[in-house]
Order: C-alpha cells, then structure tokens, then sequence
C-alpha cells in the first residue's frame, strides 16, 4: 500500500531560521506576528509588515506558511486580531493556527483557512468532528498515547470526516521540542506569580526553575531527588518514528520559535530524513543514534519521547538550562559580498579565530552554514590566526550582510 505523505512543519522565529528550516526540507513552517502569539515574550516575532516578504519566501521556495494567533485573547486584541487577518488573507498566508473562538469566528468570516490549535486539548473523535466544522487540521493535545492517537487517526477515516476544503481531516501532533508541565501549555503558574500570563506568549518559565519544597507546620525540608521538580526534558520522537507515522498522523510538528537558525535546520534535517528512512523501509537504531547524537549538539534538555508510550512517570532535566553537546561563540559579523568569487567578508567582534575552527555563519539569505576552516584569509593574507578588529574572507554560496553573524563553534565541558 502507498505511504500517504508526511507535511514536516518547521518553526520560523526569525527569517535566519525560515531559511534554515527551507535549507534543511520542511515543508512548512508555522511563525507568529505582534504579540498574539505564544511566544510573543521569548522571540524576537515578525510584525505585521513581515507577513508579505514571509509569505513571499515560502511560495518562491514551494513550502506552505501558517501564521499562530494562538493566544488567549481579549477584548482590546480585536482590532489587531482583525488587522492580522486582513493582511495573511491579502498575502496568502496558508492557514491560521488558533484555539481562541473569536479568532474561529473572524477566520470563518474572512474565508481564512483554519488550523486548530493545541491550545485547544482536542483529545477525542468528538472534538475533531466538531472542529472538523470550521478546520482542515487538528494539533492533537500532547498527552496523549500514540494508540489515543492511532483511534482518533482510524475514526477520522472510518467515519470519513472532512473539513471545509472537503478533503479528509489531517491530524497534527508534536515530535520534538520543549515540554511544559502544563496541559497542553495551559498553565497558570506564570500568571500567579508574575502576573504574566503563559496563555497570552508571556511566560516567565517558573517551571525550569530550582525550587526547595518545605513544611510549612514543622519546617522540615522534603527530600527530592530532582530538584527541577516542573522542568520536563524535551520531547523527542526520533526513536520510535516509525510508530508515530504508522498511527495514520499526517503533520509532524517540531517546536522551537524562540531556537536559533542552528536548531531549527539540524533537526528538521534529522527528521527530514528520518522520515524518508521509514519509506524508503531502511529506519534503524544505528541512523537514530547518528540522527541524536547531532541534535543533541544544538539546543536542547536532554530527550524523552513524552507520554506517546504510555509511560507512568515523565522525565525530569537535572539542569536549568540547555545540555547541548556543542555551543556557540559569537566572534563577527558579515561585512561585505562579492558574488562574482562567492566570497564573504566578516569583521572579528570578540575572541580570535584560528585555522582548524568550526565556523557558524546564520542570516537571513544563508539560514545556517556550518563547516571547519582550512585556509583562513585575514585582512587580504593567509594567516594562522585572526583578532578582533581583522577582516577575514570565507567562500560563501549566498550573499552576506550585516545582519549574518559568525560563530565559533567549541564542544562544551561536559560533551
């Protein structure tokens, strides 16, 4: 029987990494505008005036775009909410992804095709008939087991249910990034503490914090093996692909919109072909561990493949921030292009580089570059080493500008 196509969706938190993920094969990617998103606070999000030269990129490169307007919304957000939606239909932005029923109902009127979010908690047969109403696609709630998944996947075909396109519901679910302790990110903790609501892209992540937990009768401190008690290891499905395509999903989603262009092209190109093994009938263990042992040298928590086996206790990170295997270092910018050699011109900004280093050169033409220098050319010379202040060349496809900036790339101590 033929395998029906998988859509691999990418983030784009920044145009560095929209050319990341179109470099690494996704075939599309979400992105959020303004501050009605859920990562208004974290990422540096496009604004209203970046959905043309967004939507431009993505059609110029075959890759379909949908914008998050995913947020809780209030009754002050409806003239933005309105503005944004005028502009995506005029662009032809490829759906929007929500959870909030205003943003449904102004989608419905403005002919706007609609995705529905994991905001929502969809979690049985019943709300996707009843979302499949006004929606062509479903982001299932991330706490459910692959055999929850796998019945809601025959169901939809079983009872041939279909959205407003009049094509066969598709179903949505994460594969790999952050977790949050929180049903389906709806958490309230932030807004507890901070009055900054996680729901409307504000968290203060409270959650990846150290906390100590104590009596407050007898001031006795509990012992707890893990003090990041709240703070999940990201999500990473890499290991059982091959089941996770097998339950009937039809769009596989990657978390990152606050990651850097590094992240985002090194794991959709993992999960690029990861999918293409499981076609092509050649998935192993031996490319699974290859495939993690790359990811883990950009962003991440450390992995566990969340709650889709069933598992009766979550994994826990030990540590606040990321355990990457790699990190990068910033040294220059990009400077100068001279497209008749394919050469780029850089300014060392901080440290030094030297002949044998692997560079990381992110923009917004280039997505992410990454390679070791054999020849090193400062200030017009060959030499051994480069300091701030020299101008350095290096042989570069795409044009370079000043918004490109350079990277050295060192293994971290505990690699």
């Amino acid at each position: 029987m033929k395998q029906k196509p998988i859509e691999l969706l990418a983030p784009a938190g920044s145009f560095d990494s929209l050319q990341a993920a179109i470099n690494a094969g996704a075939n599309a990617i979400y992105f959020g505008v303004e501050q009605l998103n859920m990562r208004t606070r974290s990422a540096g999000t496009f604004s209203i005036d970046d959905i043309k030269e967004v939507s431009s990129i993505c059609k110029a490169n075959n890759i379909r775009s949908y914008i998050t307007l995913n947020t809780v919304m209030y009754e002050h957000d409806m003239q933005l909410l309105k503005s944004i939606l005028k502009e995506i239909k005029k662009r032809g932005i490829d759906a929007v992804i929500a959870a909030d029923f205003s943003v449904i109902h102004y989608c419905i009127e403005l002919g706007v095709p609609l995705h529905i979010s994991t905001q929502a908690n969809v979690s049985n047969i019943e709300s996707v008939i009843f979302f499949s109403k006004f929606a062509d696609v479903i982001v299932l709630a991330r706490e459910l087991t692959l055999n929850q998944v796998k019945s809601i996947c025959a169901e939809i075909k079983r009872k041939k249910i279909k959205g407003p396109s009049g094509e066969p519901v598709k179903i949505e679910i994460f594969i790999h990034g952050a977790l949050c302790m929180a049903v389906s990110g709806k958490c309230y903790l932030s807004l507890h503490t901070q009055n900054a609501s996680a729901n409307r892209g504000a968290c203060v992540q409270n959650c990846r914090r150290s906390y100590t937990v104590k009596d407050t009768e007898s001031g006795e401190e509990l012992a707890i093996e893990n003090e990041y008690i709240m703070s999940p290891k990201d999500l990473c499905c890499i290991d059982i692909l091959d089941q996770v395509i097998a339950s009937g999903v039809d769009v596989l989603k990657i978390e990152g919109r606050t990651k850097g262009a590094d992240y985002v092209q090194v794991v959709t190109q993992c999960y690029k072909e990861a999918i293409q093994a499981v076609h092509d009938k050649n998935f192993s263990q031996q490319k699974v561990t290859a495939w993690k042992t790359e990811m883990s040298k950009v962003y991440n928590r450390g992995f566990w493949e969340g709650y889709y086996l069933g598992r009766t206790l979550g994994e826990w990170t030990d540590k606040p921030g990321s355990i990457a295997t790699e990190k990068k270092i910033y040294v220059g910018k990009g400077t100068k292009y001279y497209p008749k050699i394919a050469v780029g011109e850089f300014i060392i900004e901080a440290g030094s580089l030297k002949k044998g280093d692997t560079l990381m050169i992110t923009g917004p033409k280039c997505g992410m570059i990454k390679e070791k220098i054999n020849k090193l050319v400062v200030n017009g010379v060959e030499n051994a080493e480069a300091f701030k202040g020299d101008l350095i060349t290096l042989p570069v496809a795409t044009k370079v500008t000043a918004s490109d900036k350079l990277y050295k790339i060192v293994e971290t101590a505990d690699a």
